[in-house]
């Protein structure tokens, strides 16, 4: 399903991301596990891209055969590095005859065994370009053209120190012809909030989905960090998971607890959609999901 109906139809929309794993068993391992989302009807997944790496091809494998062998809705994420402009045009043209309707579009940063990387051979250098050249793609199942994504970043982009200069580098990609916003993690749902209404003085009225990823782990939690580039952790929830020790059962709990409580604090303020970054876990954000008593995102947004 195209994006934009998928906004339509989901006044909340809720929505999982996985990476793709490196080998063929774990493939069908995770394959397994994203056919099994089936039965919570979410509202589409997602699957990150490894720019310059052997990851990427699994990211198109593992979209096409979401399409072709589930009722989801996938949205593969496509990044600016490592890529000409014959590569883009192949992978684009390659989802449209598959029947991928979306995309998640970034500027990306070059695979850490390429600290050298010549970014003058990207056919783009920043993410409002890649949605401009998606947008101007042909979409065999969608005369509109594909449904395009780009990242929002509520603690502030880390190559961006003006927080103000941010804002204008975001509109200029919503301008380009995106369809809505999904953020990065976050902890404090302050700091969404503040994003949001930033969007709104910028003159943004695109969606914006909420990035939510649960602790499960103490090593978990500095590794989400290192991941999200410098995502904060606040002191309530540094102090939680001391509490726990090294149980690590105790610090799922208290995890789980407290995206829980995000995701309702969230859905209290009319949040517009929930995307749980899950690291390929998903039993505990199906915990999750179903704390919020949510049986068909539809249905919850009608009532």
């Amino acid at each position: 399903m195209h994006i934009q109906d998928i906004f339509r139809k989901h006044p909340t929309t809720f929505s999982f991301e996985f990476f793709p794993p490196k080998t063929d068993e774990a493939s069908e391992e995770l394959f397994g596990t994203i056919a099994r989302l089936q039965e919570l009807k979410p509202s589409f997944v997602s699957v990150t891209y490894g720019a310059g790496g052997s990851t990427r091809d699994r990211t198109h494998d593992l979209i096409i055969r979401i399409q072709r062998e589930t009722n989801l809705t996938a949205v593969s994420h496509l990044t600016c590095v490592c890529h000409d402009l014959a590569e883009m045009t192949h992978i684009l043209d390659r989802y449209a005859a598959s029947g991928v309707e979306n995309v998640l579009a970034l500027g990306g940063d070059p695979p850490r065994n390429l600290g050298n990387y010549d970014r003058s051979k990207d056919a783009f250098r920043y993410a409002d370009e890649l949605v401009t050249f998606v947008r101007s793609r042909s979409n065999l199942a969608d005369k509109r053209g594909f449904g395009v994504g780009v990242a929002g970043f509520p603690e502030g982009h880390p190559g961006s120190p003006n927080r103000l200069k941010e804002m204008d580098y975001l509109k200029a990609k919503v301008d380009a012809g995106t369809d809505y916003i999904c953020t990065q993690l976050f902890f404090e749902n302050r700091d969404f909030y503040d994003f949001r209404e930033r969007c709104e003085i910028a003159g943004i009225k695109v969606p914006i989905v909420a990035g939510v990823m649960p602790i499960t782990t103490r090593a978990g939690m500095v590794r989400m960090a290192e991941l999200a580039l410098g995502a904060r952790v606040p002191a309530k929830l540094l102090r939680a998971v001391g509490r726990c020790s090294d149980d690590d059962d105790a610090v799922r709990r208290v995890g789980t607890h407290w995206a829980s409580e995000q995701c309702r604090d969230l859905l209290d303020h009319q949040v517009r959609g929930i995307h749980f970054y899950t690291l390929n876990k998903s039993d505990v954000t199906r915990q999750i999901y179903e704390n919020l008593g949510v049986k068909d995102s539809v249905a919850l947004g009608a009532a």
